[in-house]
């Protein structure tokens, strides 16, 4: 395990950031830590990085205690920002040699290494331009540099594509998960764009008022949503109340909820057979039967909503 956190608190004076917080992170994957703001994805950021120093549990980061050894996370560790700073009277070259002898490579080692990050990243072309004159996405792309020039085993990711456009986002998002798929990068990314969580992360883990309340795959998470049983829609017809009658009288079949054309059945095993032919029974037309999943989106809100 790259990241372990059993019993973590962390309080500011009367507010508790961080409260009781159980996370594992797996080395190799990418795990998505949500939350709304107030949340403590923050705090227990900085705790893992030892930046600061919890009230009370357990942290284990690349095998280290981040607030007795420090200096041997950051060593394994890359960090990047929400809000990453740059020297902007250097270039993107000279910005990454003087982070690359910060981090004790010797610049005979970290020629070579920038260059491949610089091509990396897309940087290749406007690396001896001055960062001062470089728009939010080239930043964030040269963040991404910086953590790749060291080299380690995990990367903590702070809303790495706020305010930055579609496309731009999406660059960002491919080289997240060639990180892990070309360097064997375990990453932490935290983030609010849920719709790119869902796209990259191998799991995620919701945070609210300082506590995980909800951590799985997306699909673990979908089936929790849907509560006890399974969920359906049928894309129907020519229905009418009549068939909601008719397949609420199924057995197996708990409550039927009309959306328009769309039928929502709840149900407590898969009788998607029986479903079919009812419908079809009643004289409607069947467009559709899927068992019913929910985006990240939908996920989320319900735990807020609860």
């Amino acid at each position: 395990m790259i990241v372990e956190a059993r019993g973590l608190r962390k309080a500011y004076g009367p507010v508790q950031a961080v409260d009781g917080l159980d996370l594992k992170v797996e080395e190799g994957e990418i795990y998505g830590l949500l939350g709304p703001n107030g949340s403590g994805k923050t705090t227990t950021i900085l705790v893992l990085l030892g930046l600061t120093e919890p009230s009370s549990g357990e942290v284990r980061v690349v095998g280290y205690n981040p607030t007795r050894e420090p200096l041997k996370v950051k060593r394994q560790v890359g960090y990047l920002p929400e809000n990453v700073g740059f020297y902007d009277d250097l270039t993107a070259r000279e910005n990454l040699r003087y982070i690359a002898r910060l981090n004790g490579i010797p610049d005979r080692d970290s020629k070579k290494r920038i260059e491949e990050v610089l091509k990396q990243v897309g940087l290749a072309e406007v690396a001896d331009r001055p960062v001062r004159t470089y728009s939010r996405g080239m930043r964030q792309r040269l963040g991404i540099a910086d953590v790749l020039v060291k080299q380690p085993r995990l990367a903590i990711l702070d809303e790495p594509t706020t305010g930055i456009d579609p496309e731009g986002a999406s660059q960002i998002l491919d080289m997240i998960v060639r990180m892990r798929d070309e360097r064997g990068m375990t990453i932490l990314l935290s983030s609010h764009l849920l719709h790119q969580v869902q796209r990259v992360c191998d799991r995620v883990g919701i945070m609210h008022r300082g506590k995980l309340v909800a951590e799985g795959t997306v699909d673990e998470l979908s089936a929790k949503t849907s509560g006890e049983g399974l969920e359906f829609e049928a894309q129907v017809r020519g229905g009418g109340p009549w068939l909601i009658t008719a397949l609420e009288a199924l057995e197996g079949v708990r409550k039927v909820t009309a959306e328009g054309e769309r039928l929502v059945i709840a149900c407590d095993e898969d009788v998607r057979g029986a479903i079919a032919r009812t419908i079809l029974n009643k004289g409607a037309e069947l467009l559709e039967l899927r068992r019913r999943t929910f985006t990240l989106e939908e996920i989320y809100l319900r735990y807020f909503q609860e």
